[in-house]
């Protein structure tokens, strides 16, 4: 199967793009509270505060990149509603139930199919 004609692809479009910005806002808070933090470690002294610093940027790291990752997934579904194949699953080339994409637009596969 390549195509869905059962599914309301400009209503999915419109819940993507929701989410892309939802993430993109987040990512920006993010950034702005990392380069606070950075901020704050170019006057700290105390080798208890740099620590706890360094670690509040490693986490903000890690977030930032599933956050990108997540961005990268709506993307990508995006892309697949402009080829025509968005709700296919990837590895059976079976239709994605309209309830999983209900409840997560941006999936590739179908819930039992190892990604």
């Amino acid at each position: 199967m390549t195509k869905r004609d059962d599914l309301d692809l400009e209503y999915f479009r419109n819940r993507l793009l929701d989410e892309k910005q939802r993430l993109e806002k987040e990512i920006d808070g993010v950034s702005d509270e990392t380069q606070a933090l950075n901020d704050s470690a170019e006057g700290a002294e105390d080798r208890g505060d740099m620590a706890e610093l360094d670690a509040q940027n490693a986490i903000d790291q890690r977030l930032l990149n599933d956050l990108k990752r997540q961005i990268a997934e709506v993307e990508n579904a995006l892309k697949k509603i402009e080829k025509g194949s968005y709700g296919i699953c990837e590895k059976t080339g079976k239709p994605i139930p309209v309830e999983r994409l209900e409840a997560y637009p941006a999936a590739r596969t179908l819930a039992d199919v190892d990604a």
